[in-house]
């Protein structure tokens, strides 16, 4: 828990680190995350906008071996196959996964999140939930159990992940190397944090207040 807190904190120092001592693989080890974030259920709290827009910065960095040319790619392949195979779990296995109430990992609370956000926007929650953590992870895990058609599925995936991957790495890229951004970096990833749960938290307080109010 400790070292996850401390990469958290410190992203683009981990990150460096790992360019430097790992060199291409490194591209491996960023499609890992972001597929997991993205097509496992399981793992709904990986840090997906932070790992962008850090990526994107430290490609920005002379004498860095890791070009945005690449980096681009890797993660759009990451977060549409990732998406794809979280839609495709939800629906094969996504009623006898959610079966167990009080489950620690499958928890009924994110499912019932994501449920709202499509109640509220419809198909286009796959693009919007890119970035909102956690409704980001379950989004095509409740698009599956709902059995949205695939190639509509796909359209929506395909969008949102250019949209998302597009705007944190090439953000990162060009500002990445300002030195104010550079001294504040810590602050301005815990804002972006904040700024992709703002959306969770105004719907949360809006259902809470409807509650109230019956």
């Amino acid at each position: 828990m400790d070292f996850f807190a401390d990469f958290l904190l410190h992203i683009d120092q981990h990150l460096v680190t790992l360019v430097q001592e790992y060199h291409g693989w490194t591209y491996a080890l960023l499609f890992l995350i972001i597929f997991c974030e993205t097509g496992l259920v399981v793992l709904p709290f990986l840090p997906g906008d932070s790992l962008l827009f850090v990526s994107g910065a430290v490609a920005s960095l002379p004498g860095i071996p890791l070009e945005i040319s690449l980096l681009i790619p890797v993660f759009l392949a990451a977060a549409v196959l990732g998406d794809s195979c979280n839609y495709l779990t939800g629906r094969y296995f996504g009623k006898k996964l959610f079966t167990r109430p009080g489950s620690r990992i499958f928890k009924q609370s994110h499912l019932e999140k994501t449920h709202r956000f499509f109640q509220k926007y419809g198909g286009k929650t796959i693009i919007i939930a890119r970035f909102v953590p956690i409704v980001r992870t379950f989004a095509p895990f409740v698009a599956g159990m709902g059995h949205m058609n695939y190639y509509v599925f796909m359209t929506y995936n395909l969008i949102g992940a250019v949209v998302w991957v597009f705007l944190f790495c090439m953000a990162g890229y060009f500002l990445g190397n300002i030195p104010f951004v550079r001294q504040h970096l810590e602050i301005l990833l815990a804002a972006i944090v904040l700024v992709s749960l703002f959306p969770a938290l105004i719907e949360y307080i809006r259902i809470k207040n409807k509650q109230t109010t019956v």
